[in-house]
């Protein structure tokens, strides 16, 4: 199970993301579009050197080195075959939003988003354009692990790992939550009895 962050920087933040990691988070994508160069190494510079290793960094992946960071994310823009094979020494991601660009996708993509499963919680009016469960049934694509993004939340967890997806990504429903840590742990719980 990945969190990506919120986008905008919140209260607390870096105590809240810490606290996700003792509780057993394994990938924290750093989703900060906004984010300067400096901004990011600031950020960065607070997570604890032990959680480094668990970030995946989705913008200035020119500081990964210099954090021990060793996963980079491409969005859909950002990913070219050129622009990927420069970061072969790195674990990199990218985002989806069809079956068939993900499909085409390179072997050096350990996973890859798609997305919106489900109506966006964190996006206004960000809906699927075709039903994903549907399109699933066409993956050639079985050396890229597939993670479910957009409107999960612990009530179809279940539904969309049972549908064909590896794993799934939260955002929304963690960093809406009054108990994010308690909404973390309640679907952190689903993923393992989905788990085979």
């Amino acid at each position: 199970m990945i969190v990506i962050s919120n986008p905008i920087a919140i209260a607390n933040e870096i105590r809240l993301i810490h606290s996700l990691f003792e509780a057993g988070l394994a990938l924290f994508h750093v989703r900060k579009p906004d984010f300067t160069e400096i901004e990011m190494a600031q950020f960065v510079h607070q997570i604890k050197t032990d959680y480094r290793k668990n970030l995946v960094l989705h913008s200035h992946h020119e500081i990964a080195d210099d954090f021990g960071i060793n996963r980079i994310h491409f969005s859909e823009k950002e990913r070219t075959n050129a622009f990927a094979n420069n970061f072969q020494n790195k674990i990199i991601s990218t985002s989806t939003h069809a079956i068939e660009d993900f499909n085409a996708l390179g072997t050096y993509f350990e996973y890859a988003f798609l997305s919106p499963v489900f109506k966006s919680i964190s996006k206004e009016n960000y809906l699927p354009k075709t039903d994903l469960f549907e399109a699933l049934k066409s993956r050639t694509n079985f050396k890229t692990k597939i993670i479910g993004l957009g409107g999960i939340q612990a009530d179809n967890i279940t539904e969309t790992l049972q549908n064909g997806f590896d794993d799934i990504a939260l955002l929304g429903s963690i960093w809406t939550s009054k108990n994010l840590l308690k909404q973390f742990e309640i679907c952190q719980k689903i993923v393992h009895t989905c788990s085979p």
